[in-house]
């Protein structure tokens, strides 16, 4: 046979059988595939997974700004899972603040640090509290910034501290349809503030510390009512001795008695006393005509309401919530209290 016939009967064996192993090669592959379908058809289907839907006013309680927290404690606020369920029932059917009427329900948080139980040692915990207002319309504009740390009270704009009434929309109406309706007419408010964390280091301090002394002010209806005090704090500098500080009120101390106290206790050099006897009174002046521009603020504030709102302040209802107790969270039961702040004094119920 010639070479030429050689060399292509030899490349027809060949080709033969490569195209031989191809076709055992495929065949193979398809048995695996057969194999792996079958496989994977005897496993079961895998659960689809069921995720809870949150309640309508689950975060309600959040959604109230912790007013006088300070910034650093916020934190602390969250650091449990505290259950408001509470708050919620109260707005269903039967609950205290189900079918008001006319009124709305305005909401402001606070904290109150207090040491209680929890898992067997006794620690400060910051307990949100939530406080309920039952009326036609807001019931302040205004924030009070006072402290024992502050001399002086201020009352001031809400919107001055960033912090203003929001309507709160539950879960249910978030969408862009029903969201619109119901800021026409909303029927619960929150009392939020939008001061952005981030921003408070270039904060100057006094008006940082300003945020931690804010309380929801509520003007006094009836005069006797109205806060006005008889002391004065007095904090006298006497170079190089320590200052004095004590309290004086007018209503109990003599003036010169109380001085003559301060050099018998040594805490008052004999040579200060007529110096310290004028601080006290000028003190006392100050107090005294604070006192007096409170009463007038009042009286001019109270004669501006029409008679619709007047009797909407005289019958407003104010309602404090705690946190449910849960296993997760500490023992609360022994701290419980009805006051609220030196405006709006104590709740007509604790819940």
């Amino acid at each position: 046979m010639a070479r030429g016939a050689k060399r292509k009967a030899s490349q027809r064996e060949e080709n033969k059988e490569n195209s031989t192993k191809a076709d055992n090669h495929k065949e193979q592959s398809s048995k695996a595939a057969t194999r792996s379908k079958r496989v994977k058809a005897s496993h079961p289907q895998s659960e689809p997974e069921y995720f809870e839907e949150p309640r309508q006013l689950e975060d309600l309680w959040k959604a109230a700004f912790p007013v006088g927290t300070e910034w650093d404690h916020l934190d602390k606020v969250y650091q449990f899972k505290w259950d408001f369920s509470n708050l919620e029932k109260a707005f269903e059917e039967g609950g205290k603040l189900h079918d008001l009427g006319n009124n709305k329900v305005y909401l402001f948080g606070g904290t109150e640090p207090q040491q209680v139980p929890y898992k067997g040692d006794l620690k400060i915990i910051y307990i949100p509290i939530v406080v309920a207002v039952v009326s036609p319309c807001p019931p302040s504009d205004k924030i009070g910034i006072k402290s024992v740390q502050r001399e002086t009270e201020e009352i001031v704009p809400m919107k001055q501290m960033k912090m203003d009434w929001i309507p709160y929309i539950p879960y249910d109406k978030r969408d862009s349809q029903v969201v619109e309706y119901s800021r026409n007419s909303p029927q619960i408010f929150v009392l939020g503030c939008t001061q952005r964390r981030a921003s408070l280091k270039h904060m100057k301090i006094d008006r940082l510390k300003k945020f931690d002394y804010c309380l929801p002010y509520l003007m006094p209806i009836k005069e006797e009512e109205l806060e006005l005090s008889t002391e004065v704090d007095i904090l006298f500098p006497q170079e190089p001795n320590p200052p004095v500080y004590c309290v004086f009120d007018w209503q109990f101390d003599e003036v010169e008695e109380f001085t003559d106290e301060r050099i018998k206790e040594e805490e008052l050099s004999a040579d200060q006393k007529d110096a310290f006897m004028e601080f006290v009174k000028e003190k006392v002046r100050q107090q005294k005509k604070e006192n007096r521009e409170k009463k007038e603020a009042r009286k001019l504030e109270f004669e501006k309401m029409s008679t619709e709102t007047k009797a909407a302040f005289e019958n407003l209802r104010y309602y404090k919530f705690y946190p449910v107790q849960t296993p997760d969270t500490p023992d609360i039961s022994g701290v419980k209290a009805a006051y609220i702040n030196r405006y709006y004094n104590k709740a007509h119920e604790v819940l």
